[in-house]
């Protein structure tokens, strides 16, 4: 069972959706300011933040663009796996140039998103690491151009 399934999950109520709401636009943005926007308290604020971190709900992250610190080659990996997914899904999540991994269905059986520095590690990458590690049977390469959209703000208005 993985953390995620452990955790109780709070109900997530009009406010707490308004509060993620306020932290999805700004997330250093002041639980007072949270406060008198959704109509509670400082402290009630910061109580529901905390239980909503603690329940895995949200994470207060820095988002950084890539582009500005030094990593220029950005790519999705397509893979495929001969054998059990898991194993390969859990070992290319160990690798610092991978940010995003997803077993999916359909024609591949593993998404990735790399960022490098540039072509050459995004080589080094694919050829030296992705490529062997067991199990792989292929993968395709597909870089990024431009990035015309990436966002974080889901699930405060469903």
């Amino acid at each position: 069972m993985t953390e995620r399934e452990t955790k109780p999950t709070p109900a997530l109520d009009d406010i707490s959706k308004l509060i993620i709401e306020q932290l999805q636009e700004d997330g250093r943005r002041p639980y007072a300011a949270i406060g008198k926007a959704v109509g509670l308290s400082e402290a009630a604020v910061r109580q529901r933040v905390q239980k909503l971190s603690d329940a895995g709900i949200i994470q207060i992250v820095a988002v950084t663009d890539p582009l500005q610190i030094g990593l220029f080659r950005q790519a999705m990996l397509a893979i495929n796996i001969d054998g059990p997914i898991r194993p390969v899904a859990d070992a290319l999540a160990e690798f610092d140039e991978i940010t995003y991994v997803v077993q999916v269905a359909g024609r591949y059986d593993v998404l990735c998103e790399a960022v490098c520095s540039g072509d050459e590690a995004l080589l080094d990458l694919v050829s030296n690491k992705v490529r062997t590690l067991p199990g792989v049977r292929g993968a395709e390469i597909m870089m990024y151009l431009e990035l015309r959209k990436q966002t974080y703000r889901w699930g405060s208005a469903q």
